[in-house]
């Protein structure tokens, strides 16, 4: 394994995606001075990892007033991001990406650089502008000092990028958590375990899946406080990412001082979940399981006989979420996502000719759930 995993990094990740927002004003506009605040206690608690990105909005200038320049260079690791597949047309466009961001931190230098967001369409960028290279170099000249990329895709797909690059890259940031361990759409564990055949440390992000696992169906809630009353849901979360082998840090978007402090106590003094907690949140799982969901795998084989490209499989994820967590904001954020972003038709533009149900191997209604998909995140 990775001597990265000797660095004596605390599993908890300040992840700045999510900073608080400033109330009482119509613009958005992060809270810099309660940032502050979370960046005291993080580090107080021991705690030293910080992840932002290029294209987080914000967030590289407010870690520079409310990191950079109140603590020692040295008492931090500070990571940072660049999604070539994002408003750039060449590679002197993702060139500059690297160049803002060292300006926006006033890092110095970046302790943790990634190639942001691989998978599907957006790998060739990097792959096109020779990134690989660049982040090469600019580790040769001091300018960073661990490569590796986030990844959302398929671990096909992973263990593809990975025969080529592996020896390119120090680690792999990945979505984990208890409630996508098994998902046959984000293949979690699969994910993961490709990472592990290739001996790279794993970097955890949405390990609370965005917050959803912060606030569970009932179902799921009642077996987790069955096992523990005082413990948060956020916490079950965030200790089963940290208690998998080879993980460097268990990233957090932290929006306020609250969830900062329940977070610092899940894994203060964490070291790896016993088998009763290991058994709760199977449970917990299983429970998540038992709610009626669309069973997309997202093979997509829909897509390829559809007339119209709608994007059949990111539309049922989307719904699947709205119908799991309850949350109305986040599913229509990952069918704008997984649908449009992917260059696929709403759900809305179905023509109802039914090749897609031909070819299912799922043998899904696919026309029903589409009106379904149209009704509840479309109107």
């Amino acid at each position: 394994m990775s001597g990265l995993l000797d660095l004596g990094i605390k599993k908890l990740g300040f992840g700045l995606m999510r900073l608080p927002r400033l109330k009482d004003t119509s613009e958005d506009v992060i809270d810099v001075e309660q940032v502050k605040v979370m960046v005291d206690k993080f580090l107080a608690a021991g705690f030293t990892y910080f992840d932002t990105a290029w294209a987080y909005p914000g967030s590289e200038e407010a870690i520079n007033e409310a990191l950079i320049k109140r603590y020692p260079r040295d008492k931090f690791q500070l990571a940072t991001k660049n999604a070539a597949w994002l408003e750039c047309k060449t590679r002197d466009d993702a060139i500059k990406q690297f160049e803002l961001s060292l300006e926006r931190t006033g890092a110095g230098y970046f302790d943790f650089y990634l190639l942001h967001n691989l998978g599907e369409f957006r790998t060739h960028f990097f792959d096109d502008f020779n990134l690989w290279e660049f982040v090469k170099e600019k580790k040769r000249e001091g300018l960073i000092k661990h490569i590796g990329f986030s990844f959302h895709s398929t671990a096909d797909e992973l263990e593809d990028i990975l025969k080529v690059h592996a020896d390119d890259i120090e680690f792999v940031q990945l979505q984990i958590n208890y409630g996508d361990w098994e998902s046959p759409a984000i293949q979690s564990r699969a994910c993961y375990e490709v990472v592990r055949k290739y001996n790279k440390p794993v970097i955890i992000m949405e390990p609370v899946k965005g917050g959803m696992l912060a606030t569970p169906p009932e179902n799921v809630l009642k077996v987790l406080k069955d096992a523990e009353p005082d413990a948060s849901p956020a916490s079950w979360a965030l200790r089963f990412a940290a208690d998998l082998d080879g993980v460097l840090a268990v990233l957090s978007g932290m929006s306020d001082i609250s969830q900062m402090e329940d977070n610092l106590n899940a894994l203060k003094d964490f070291t790896h979940l016993n088998n009763t907690e290991r058994e709760t949140l199977i449970k917990a799982r299983e429970e998540l399981a038992k709610i009626n969901i669309i069973p997309c795998t997202s093979c997509n084989y829909c897509a390829k006989v559809c007339p119209k490209n709608i994007g059949i499989s990111g539309s049922f994820t989307a719904l699947n979420y709205l119908t799991l967590y309850n949350n109305l904001e986040t599913a229509k954020h990952q069918q704008w996502w997984l649908v449009e972003m992917h260059g696929r038709k709403y759900a809305n533009e179905c023509i109802k000719c039914g090749k897609c149900e031909k070819v299912c191997p799922q043998h899904i209604k696919i026309r029903d759930e589409l009106v379904n998909v149209t009704n509840a995140l479309l109107k």
